[in-house]
């Protein structure tokens, strides 16, 4: 049973706990220690550690974040007009594009794309997939303005 388990662990798996995590704080921000025990309670060894250092940086980071998803929204949106699984999504996203940098920028916008495919939907991938994209684009030529 263990190694079956095994087999279906992955980085997907995670971000999915993740996500789960993150919704549900939304509606009980004072349960915060139970919420991620429990959202996590499936993963084990380094899935689990990538699954609590993702948890534990998105709130830490989550007023940069934030501030970063907005800057990329039409004009008059706020971060708060986006669905909760939206906003989920786009902070694990922007999360490992900032400080999970072994993860590849296509893995992650992939990743969010197919997050909101399973959870949200066919505008709401496209809505994620737009606003990564450009935070991509902009993070790369703020990343070539600092090497030249």
């Amino acid at each position: 049973m263990k190694s079956e388990l095994m087999e279906e662990m992955s980085p997907r798996l995670v971000r999915e706990c993740v996500l789960q995590a993150l919704y549900q704080l939304e509606f009980h921000p004072d349960n915060i220690e139970l919420v991620i025990q429990e959202r996590g309670e499936k993963l084990t060894g380094s899935f689990h550690q990538f699954y609590l250092r993702m948890i534990e940086g998105i709130k830490e980071h989550q007023s940069q974040i934030n501030d970063l998803i907005k800057r990329y929204l039409k004009s008059g949106w706020s971060v708060d007009r986006i669905s909760v699984v939206d906003r989920a999504i786009l902070q694990i996203a922007i999360y490992e594009l900032l400080y999970e940098v072994r993860t590849p920028k296509g893995v992650v916008i992939n990743e969010a794309v197919d997050l909101a495919k399973i959870y949200s939907g066919v505008e709401s991938s496209r809505f994620v997939n737009g606003v990564l994209g450009n935070i991509v684009k902009d993070i790369g030529e703020r990343l070539s303005d600092k090497t030249e």
